[in-house]
This record gives structure tokens, sequence and C-alpha cells, in this order.
């Protein structure tokens, strides 16, 4: 399964009074596990941010007075999200937002419309889903945070790419999922993997109460055996191999 976990930064908050979207991150997701693939974007509003806004997530009107406006970008960031599972922390504000820019969009081209994204895109409220979770508790990103002891201490003002890593992170939690390490000779792959000195993290599906053991694919298998032998010829023996065939457990 597809899923793109999403946030958006504002001009302000209701898209019916004029404003408009100035920022959009976006991580993708497959099988529950981070791909690496993001769409990141600031957007030129064509429009004063009010103050309050700008004391949320610190984007000023100089800061995008450059950036493309929302035309430029519709198709590519379309082209990102059509088909997949949107995740968002209270959708029904960024999906409002993205609705607007299609229709505003649609109506001044002439042209076959982007969106609505609910017909063509699945959509995932994880504030619903904390809120059903955490009854009469505070489900803000930052809260969730804290409870699923998830570090966003980086994280001093809003910043849509920001915000959509972490809740990422935050929905795996809710759903049962774990972080997992992996050998990997590479350092990245395909899947998502990505780390430092040849250990990859690595997203897996984990049914509540139960605990993942993943197996190894064969890379995998072919990078440990060929670590094993160095292993050897370096130390004249392998504490590994006294566990049978050598492979991982």
């Amino acid at each position: 399964m597809r899923q793109i976990i999403l946030d958006t930064e504002t001009t302000g908050i209701d898209p019916r009074e004029g404003h408009r979207l100035i920022e959009i991150g976006a991580v993708e997701m497959v099988n529950r596990r981070l791909t690496g693939k993001s769409y990141h974007q600031y957007i030129n509003p064509e429009r004063q941010i009010e103050a309050e806004a700008v004391g949320v997530h610190g984007i000023t009107d100089e800061r995008v007075a450059g950036e493309p406006l929302f035309a430029a970008i519709a198709d590519e960031f379309w082209a990102f999200i059509e088909g997949a599972e949107l995740v968002i922390h209270n959708a029904p504000f960024d999906v409002g937002f993205i609705d607007h820019e299609f229709e505003r969009l649609h109506r001044a081209r002439g042209e076959p419309r982007l969106g609505p994204v609910a017909a063509h895109c699945g959509i995932l409220d994880t504030l619903v889903m904390a809120r059903d979770k955490h009854p009469g508790q505070r489900n803000s990103l930052d809260a969730l945070c804290k409870r699923y002891e998830i570090d966003n201490g980086h994280r001093v003002l809003h910043g849509a790419l920001l915000d959509a890593e972490i809740l990422a992170d935050v929905y795996l939690a809710m759903t049962g999922g774990q972080t997992a390490l992996s050998l990997d000779a590479s350092g990245a792959g395909e899947n998502g993997l990505a780390g430092t000195g040849g250990m990859a993290i690595r997203r897996l599906a984990l049914e509540p109460g139960r605990l993942a053991v993943p197996s190894p694919s064969e890379q995998e298998l072919t990078a440990h055996r060929a670590k094993l032998s160095k292993i050897r010829e370096a130390a004249g023996e392998c504490h590994w191999d006294r566990m049978g065939e050598g492979a991982p457990h």
C-alpha cells in the first residue's frame, strides 16, 4: 500500500477568506516502509501572510516572494499524491486548502480539473485516530510525540516537511509499527533503507502485541557471509561459526 504522509503551511486559517498554501511537505511510505522519496515545495501565495501564522511556522512574505505560484507546481504535486492514501493530522484543514487551490486553478485554466483530493486519494486523519485511541487527552502532534517517546526536539517552529517526517513516526507508533535494524553492506537500499556505517533502518509492519522478527534477504545474507569471512581472515576464527551455519539468528 502506498501512503503519503503530508503536511501544509498556510497564510491563515480559512481558505474561504482568501488564505493560500505557502508550503507543502510530504514523504512516501510503501507497505509501512519509508521509501526515501519526498515532496517539498514553498509557494508564493500572492497575498500577505497573517502575523499569527508567521508566529506558528516562521515563514514570512519575503521568504516566499521568489517561490513559484501554485499553478507552476500543481501537476508535479498531483502526480506525487494521486492514488495514494494520504496520512494527515487534522486532514480537513490541509485537504480543504489543497482542494481550494485546485479549484482556483481549474477556474483560471478552464482545463480538466485536478482533484478533488478525496475523489482520487484515500484520506486517513491521524487526529481522529488519536482521539479514538486516547479519548480526553491532548492529541496534538507534540503531545503524541511525547506520548510515544518520539524525539521532536528539533521542532521549534512548524515546518511542512519536518512535520510530515515526525507524523510518519507517530503514525507507525500509533498503528503498531516498530523500527528495526538490519545489516546492509551498502548502507542504503531501494526500500527506504538508509543508515550510517553499514546499519540501515527499516520500518516493519507489526500486529499489536506481537514482535516482528524479519527474515534476512539474500542480499543481507551475502553481506553477512562476506563480513564473517573478513573476521576469520583477521582473527583466525569467528564465534558465529559455533552457532551452526553462521547465518544471522
